[in-house]
């Protein structure tokens, strides 16, 4: 009896640890640490990434801690920067990171992730794509989907009133992206911005989120996510969804 037992527990435990292998498609790290003016955002992302993840079957680790950086990236089918740029990260940590990215990791960057100090980690603003500039304060604009193929814009209409803090950039690096969403900068003020600050449009072609490769690692970016309640709107979290996927699997886009 107690051998029949031993193999039934052996029997049942194989199948829930199988089980659990098969629910878990992709294991995905989100690095979100709170700053002067992005942190009312995380435990709401926090809460509405973990629903995705039990919905969409994937493994997620969110963490505040850079240390995280230190240890087996590997184990990551991708990497997300939640509003915290790279600065946040030490000498050991960004090497760490580029080694992951070397070997084929992948990478989400989110909103004030994309921003980084002229100079301090170039390897980071190339992966970006972009440099940001100054930006015009937040205000309700019209975001227009540039590749319908792409699982970001996946159920995002042709034109999508939104309310954000619509970057502009630079690319001093010539870095060619690949335009997922513009903003028609008809559709607000781009030059409202502080008092003592100037800042133009970009033009016609302004893009907002954007998919690129980098070293030899998927990068999907999104300018979009200023405050917390995005974090709890279906559109928004459907296109986040969408690059997730894409930078985690490389699959979902529409040949």
């Amino acid at each position: 009896m107690g051998r029949m037992t031993t193999l039934l527990g052996a029997v049942v435990l194989t199948t829930a640890a199988s089980h659990g292998l098969a629910e878990d498609q992709f294991k995905l790290l989100v690095l979100a640490t709170p700053g002067k003016y992005h942190y009312e955002y995380i435990p709401i992302a926090r809460d509405n990434l973990e629903r995705l993840a039990k919905l969409h079957a994937f493994a997620l680790t969110y963490t505040n801690k850079t240390q995280v950086f230190e240890g087996d990236l590997k184990q990551y089918a991708a990497v997300m920067f939640l509003n915290t740029p790279g600065e946040e990260l030490n000498p050991a940590q960004r090497a760490n990171f580029e080694e992951y990215m070397r070997g084929g990791g992948n990478a989400v960057v989110v909103h004030r992730a994309a921003i980084a100090r002229p100079n301090d980690w170039v390897w980071f603003e190339k992966m970006v794509g972009r440099t940001v500039g100054l930006h015009p304060k937040l205000q309700t604009g019209v975001v227009t989907v540039v590749d319908k193929r792409f699982p970001a814009t996946f159920g995002l209409p042709e034109r999508w009133v939104w309310s954000d803090e619509f970057y502009t950039f630079t690319n001093p690096y010539s870095v060619t992206i690949n335009p997922v969403l513009n903003v028609d900068e008809s559709s607000y003020d781009p030059t409202l911005i502080w008092p003592g600050q100037t800042v133009k449009g970009m033009g016609k072609e302004h893009p907002i989120a954007w998919h690129h490769q980098h070293e030899k690692g998927r990068v999907f970016v999104t300018t979009l996510g200023h405050n917390g309640e995005m974090y709890r709107d279906p559109q928004y979290l459907g296109h986040l969804l969408g690059g997730i996927y894409w930078a985690a699997t490389g699959r979902g886009q529409q040949r």
